[in-house]
């Protein structure tokens, strides 16, 4: 256990022009992240531990599905009270709060693309975390060029067969159901299908585990097909569908590990009032440095600022607006470049102390530093702001 931490929302901020609904799973959320994931988040790391049990309690909560439809489990919420609630779960462990987001998209997809069948058979276990997920998009050949993955899909009778892998694929080997984005035809995205894998499929293997810098609390592997006959009614959608549908995931997904951002920028910004407040050094207090109390204030807003525009993009996503794209691209962009640059300087403000092990601040900076590079790199959401406003000139 770490020896500061702090997992508590600001006093003027969190909860303003929320609901009473959303201030109440919102304060449930803090609440668990406080009693349940922060007194854990240090050892889940030096240890490399996935927190099954704790994930499931979480799931108890309502947190395994959140906005999967109520019929088959899901808590049915919105993409802003996801928001929310993900934001208050990353101050207890930014990691597990990102696992957690990803299963979220991946039982979210096979809500809204399976038919009923793989509704009814996914979904609940999904929901109550009995099963966890794992969105399996990237290969070792295409990353940002998503739409060039080589992992084909030929149709034998009432099978696909596939073949190919996937890489830095989060809880790949220890999850139970892979959403695989697979060639089923041509080029380019339109010949790309998704369909679900089962752990235990005769042909699904996986590589070795991944020495991270952070996101210890997760499992990275490979995941490889050979010869990996997968049912034609485990596709969803429709042939030729797929990466539509993986880039609908991506969009929520972009919301998500924002969310997980700010709430690591929250709890750092937290850590560093609380060390300069007691901290001396020149006989006083690192609080009554100007210079430190001027860095806080920047920290602060800047997290505020990044706040607004993540739940703006949740809204819009929600409402299915036609910027909503561009604001999910925005939002993983501005947020995630800031909440990094917030636990840096959060960092920084604790000194030595601020690089030892013993203290929480610098995990969130490990856990948060590849939100920029997941989900769409940022140079790609830079890339996808652009061309949506040139398109409109």
């Amino acid at each position: 256990c770490y020896l500061l931490h702090a997992a508590k929302p600001f006093d003027f901020d969190t909860s303003t022009g929320l609901t009473d609904e959303q201030k109440e799973f919102q304060k449930v959320a803090f609440d668990f992240a406080a009693n349940e994931m922060a007194p854990h988040m240090a050892e889940w790391d030096q240890n490399e531990i996935f927190p099954v049990e704790t994930m499931r309690k979480a799931a108890q909560l309502g947190f395994g599905g959140i906005y999967v439809r109520p019929e088959v489990g899901g808590s049915g919420l919105s993409r802003l009270d996801t928001s929310i609630i993900f934001e208050a779960l990353s101050t207890g462990c930014t990691s597990t709060t990102a696992y957690i987001s990803i299963h979220n998209m991946c039982a979210w997809m096979i809500d809204t693309f399976g038919s009923n069948e793989l509704r009814e058979k996914f979904c609940p276990d999904l929901c109550s975390m009995e099963k966890f997920a794992s969105y399996c998009l990237t290969e070792p050949g295409s990353g940002s060029d998503a739409a060039s993955l080589l992992t084909s899909a030929k149709l034998q009778g009432d099978h696909y067969v596939l073949n190919g892998s996937k890489a830095f694929i989060s809880g790949g080997g220890d999850t139970d159901v892979y959403v695989v984005m697979c060639r089923t035809g041509g080029k380019g995205p339109k010949g790309i299908s998704c369909v679900v894998v089962e752990k235990g499929t005769p042909g699904l293997s996986f590589g070795k585990k991944e020495k991270k810098v952070g996101w210890n609390s997760q499992p990275t592997r490979a995941v490889i097909f050979e010869d990996c006959a997968v049912p034609v009614t485990n596709r969803l959608g429709s042939e030729g569908q797929g990466f539509n549908i993986a880039m609908k995931g991506l969009n929520g997904g972009r919301i998500n590990i924002a969310s997980c951002s700010l709430g690591a920028a929250h709890a750092s910004v937290l850590l560093a009032r609380d060390h300069i407040s007691v901290r001396k050094q020149f006989g006083e207090t690192l609080s009554n440095s100007q210079f430190l109390q001027f860095k806080l204030a920047e920290m602060a807003t800047r997290l505020v600022a990044s706040r607004l525009l993540v739940r703006q993009a949740a809204l819009a996503l929600q409402e299915d607006r036609p910027d909503a794209v561009s604001l999910c691209s925005m939002a993983k962009l501005f947020a995630t470049d800031e909440c990094f640059s917030i636990c840096n300087q959060a960092l920084q403000m604790h000194g030595g102390y601020g690089y030892l092990k013993d203290y929480a601040v610098q995990q969130f900076v490990r856990d948060i530093r590849v939100h920029q590079i997941l989900e769409g790199t940022n140079e790609v959401m830079r890339m996808i702001i652009a061309r949506d406003l040139l398109t409109e000139s």
